[in-house]
């Protein structure tokens, strides 16, 4: 991917990291039937903080515009390939059980798409990332914009300050109601939460969490830190590997000196190698093994640098379960 992709895949990670919503609410509804309300969520243009939003269907909808990959390849676990019109986004590791589906669908871009492209697939349902429900160039516009021209949205819980990876259930739940596909939901759900508590018990013998820290970038002589404040997603999804943050309260900007002086135990670098032009997580990781300014680190030292494809990390999916299991056999490869 070009290294303007990568400068906006950064600013996304970091505009969705300063949103905040004021509550989470569990989204259970009890319809069956139409029209379905499901609890949903809306940021005012230049708003910092995510609001409850009830979005109403009056019927399944037939033409989805997906803003990423991500939330795409969850549509396809639950049936619903035909009510793909367009995804933007396709970077990212594939799905491979749901790739040859993925392949068949209309790809808008590979990049970010902007409102313009997003309504020229004319859908009744904008869905996906929270981040990139924006009126800038690379979102596809706010909630409030597109309702007010009659079009539904879906704002994956999951995408949202506060979101964990439980809110990966809730959005599945909402989206077996809001397509009338409840039964494949439930499966696919405890497909994923089998999943999980395999994963739990693999790993409930290491009673001692580890510190991590995320260096963000496209080349590893040039380090950028990313704290992740308020990437409540992001930083739940590394306790499964019984990793914290050790930035995760930073508020501004951290600098490699202040990383080499908390010398966290782990490091944790993006893999590029699914984007067009992305360096590979083995070059990533060559890199950042043999950068200089790092050669202190205990990381550096004891081979704790773990590479991860973005969308695992900020793709707000199902998907980061995939991530975090390999994480889990590189990190632990004694509790195989």
């Amino acid at each position: 991917m070009k290294k303007a992709v990568m400068i906006s895949l950064l600013s996304l990670a970091i505009v969705t990291g300063c949103t905040s919503k004021e509550q989470q609410s569990s989204n259970k509804e009890t319809s069956t039937g139409y029209p379905v309300t499901v609890q949903n969520f809306t940021r005012a243009e230049g708003a910092e903080s995510w609001q409850e939003k009830e979005q109403t269907f009056d019927k399944v909808p037939e033409k989805v515009l997906a803003n990423t990959r991500p939330a795409a390849e969850l549509l396809l676990h639950l049936g619903l390939k035909d009510k793909i019109a367009g995804v933007g986004a396709v970077f990212g590791a594939p799905d491979t059980a749901v790739e040859k589906d993925f392949d068949q669908l209309n790809q808008l871009s590979e990049d970010y798409i902007g409102k313009e492209m997003a309504l020229s697939v004319d859908p009744d349902l904008v869905y996906g990332r929270g981040g990139l429900f924006d009126n800038q160039d690379w979102g596809v516009g706010t909630v409030d914009s597109l309702n007010e021209m009659g079009i539904n949205t879906f704002v994956l819980n999951s995408s949202v300050t506060g979101g964990t990876f439980d809110s990966v259930y809730d959005d599945i739940d909402n989206l077996g109601k809001v397509f009338n596909v409840a039964d494949k939901a439930d499966a696919f759900k405890n497909e994923l939460k089998e999943r999980q508590k395999t994963l739990e018990t693999k790993l409930e013998k290491i009673k001692d969490d580890r510190t991590f820290a995320y260096i963000h970038t496209t080349d590893p002589n040039e380090l950028y830190v990313y704290p992740a404040h308020n990437e409540t997603f992001f930083n739940d999804i590394f306790t499964m590997v019984k990793l914290d943050n050790v930035f995760k309260d930073e508020k501004g900007e951290v600098s490699v000196e202040k990383l080499i002086e908390t010398d966290p135990d782990v490091l944790i670098l993006a893999d590029w190698s699914s984007t067009k032009d992305g360096m590979t997580g083995e070059k990533m990781l060559e890199g950042i093994m043999n950068n200089a300014k790092l050669s202190s680190m205990q990381a550096i030292k004891n081979k704790q640098v773990y590479t991860m494809d973005y969308n695992y990390m900020f793709g707000y999916g199902y998907q980061s379960l995939d991530g975090i299991e390999k994480l889990a056999d590189e990190m632990y490869p004694e509790n195989e």
